[in-house]
C-alpha cells in the first residue's frame, strides 16, 4: 500500500489531493502549518489522516514525516499574485526555502519519489502566433498601452497576436514574484533530482477552482474572488475587458493529474518531467463571471477596464502530454464545475 506525505495538505488543493489519495486506499500523511492568513477558522482532519501541525522549513518535523513514506506530494505554498513587492520575502521564504528545506530532508531520507505543485505562471504570456503564422513569445505589456487600453500583446505591424495553447516545452519567463519563486521551485526539484538519483515531476496548475477555495484574500484565486462578490450582493468586477483567455481546471481534476503523477513515478522514467494540467479547453474571464453570475442568480459582471501589472493577457494550456504519457484525464466540464461551484461552500474567510 502506498503511503504518500502531503505538504499543504490542509489547503485548498492539497486537501483535495487528500480526499482522492484515502479514496483510493493508501495510507495518508499531511504536514501543514496552518498558516492563519491562510486558514480561516477552524481545521479538523479526516480522522484517516496522520496530521502533523508543523512547517515544512522545520527540519526536525520533516524528520518525523518522512519516515516510513515512500513519495512525498509538495502542495505546501504561498499562492496568488501577491498585494506589492514586499510580499516577496515571504513568497521566497515560503515556497523556494520551504522546498529546499523539504528536499534536503528528503535527501537525509530514503524517500526518492516527489510530486510538487508548479503553475501556469512560469511561463509569463502563453503561446501566440503572428500574422506571418510565426511563433510569438511577446514581451511584457507596456504601461502606457494597458492604460490607453490595448491589452492584446501585438507583433512588430501593430496587429494583435493571435493566442494558441501552450506546451511544456515553451520557453519560461515568469513576471512577477510569485512566477519567480515557482520557477525556483522546479529547479530545486530537478537539482535535487539529479543529486540524488530521485525522481521528479511537476505539475503546471492552469486556473483550478472548485468547493473548499479560499475567500476573503486577495492571494485567492479569480474565481473564488468572484463567488465572493456575488455571495454579498455584488456584481464581479472584471478587470481589462474581460476577454483575457484561461484554462479553468476543477480541483478534483487536479487531484486526480496528482495521483496519476504518483503512480507513474514508481516505474522508469526520466529524473524530472514538467507536465501541464489544465482542462485542455479555453475560456474567458468574462465567461467565468458570466457562468458564476448566471449559476447564482447574482448582478451580472462589470467590466471596468482596470488591469495589475504583472498580470498576463491570454495563457492556456495544452495538456496532451499528461494524458498521453500518465494517461490521465479531466472529468470536470466547465459548466457542470461551474454550477457545481457557484453554491460550493467556500473555505472560512481569513482575518
Amino acid at each position: 500500500m502506498t503511503t504518500v506525505l502531503i505538504t499543504g495538505g490542509a489547503g485548498f488543493i492539497g486537501s483535495a489531493i487528500v480526499d482522492a489519495a484515502l479514496e483510493k486506499g493508501w495510507r495518508v500523511r499531511v504536514i501543514d502549518s496552518l498558516r492563519p492568513d491562510v486558514h480561516g477558522g477552524d481545521y479538523r482532519a479526516d480522522p484517516r489522516v496522520e496530521f502533523i501541525t508543523a512547517d515544512v522549513r522545520d527540519p526536525d518535523a520533516l524528520a518525523v514525516a518522512l519516515f516510513g513514506v515512500d513519495v512525498v506530494c509538495h502542495q505546501a505554498a504561498k499562492v496568488g499574485l501577491g498585494v506589492s513587492f514586499e510580499d516577496a520575502p515571504d513568497y521566497v521564504a515560503s515556497n523556494d526555502l520551504g522546498t529546499a528545506v523539504l528536499l534536503a530532508a528528503m535527501a537525509r531520507s530514503d524517500v526518492e519519489r516527489l510530486v510538487a505543485a508548479s503553475s501556469m505562471v512560469v511561463y509569463g504570456e502563453g503561446n501566440y502566433r503572428d500574422s506571418s503564422g510565426r511563433s510569438r513569445r511577446p514581451a511584457a505589456r507596456r504601461v502606457e498601452d494597458l492604460d490607453a487600453g490595448h491589452f492584446d500583446p501585438l507583433d512588430s505591424d501593430g496587429r494583435p497576436l493571435q493566442p494558441e495553447l501552450i506546451t511544456e516545452d515553451a520557453p519560461l519567463d515568469p513576471r512577477n514574484v510569485y512566477a519567480a519563486s515557482k520557477l525556483a521551485q522546479e529547479y530545486l526539484a530537478a537539482a535535487w533530482a539529479r543529486s540524488t538519483g530521485g525522481r521528479a515531476i511537476a505539475l503546471r496548475y492552469h486556473n483550478v477552482y472548485g468547493p473548499g477555495m479560499p475567500q476573503n484574500t486577495p492571494y485567492a484565486g479569480v474565481a473564488s474572488l468572484f463567488r465572493s462578490a456575488l455571495e454579498r450582493g455584488e456584481a464581479p468586477r472584471v478587470f481589462e475587458d474581460g476577454a483575457q483567455r484561461r484554462d479553468f481546471v476543477h480541483v478534483r481534476d487536479v487531484a486526480s493529474a496528482n495521483l496519476s503523477a504518483i503512480e507513474s513515478l514508481a516505474g522508469p522514467g526520466e529524473a524530472f518531467r514538467a507536465f501541464n494540467v489544465g482542462s485542455g479547453i479555453v475560456h474567458t474571464i468574462g465567461d467565468l463571471a458570466h457562468a458564476l453570475s448566471r449559476n447564482t442568480g447574482g448582478p451580472g459582471p462589470v467590466i471596468t477596464g482596470e488591469y495589475r501589472l504583472g498580470d498576463v493577457r491570454h495563457i492556456t494550456a495544452s495538456s496532451e502530454r499528461l494524458k498521453s504519457e500518465l494517461g490521465w484525464s479531466p472529468l470536470v466540464s466547465f459548466d457542470a464545475g461551474m454550477a457545481e461551484f457557484a453554491s460550493a461552500p467556500l473555505r472560512a474567510a481569513v482575518t
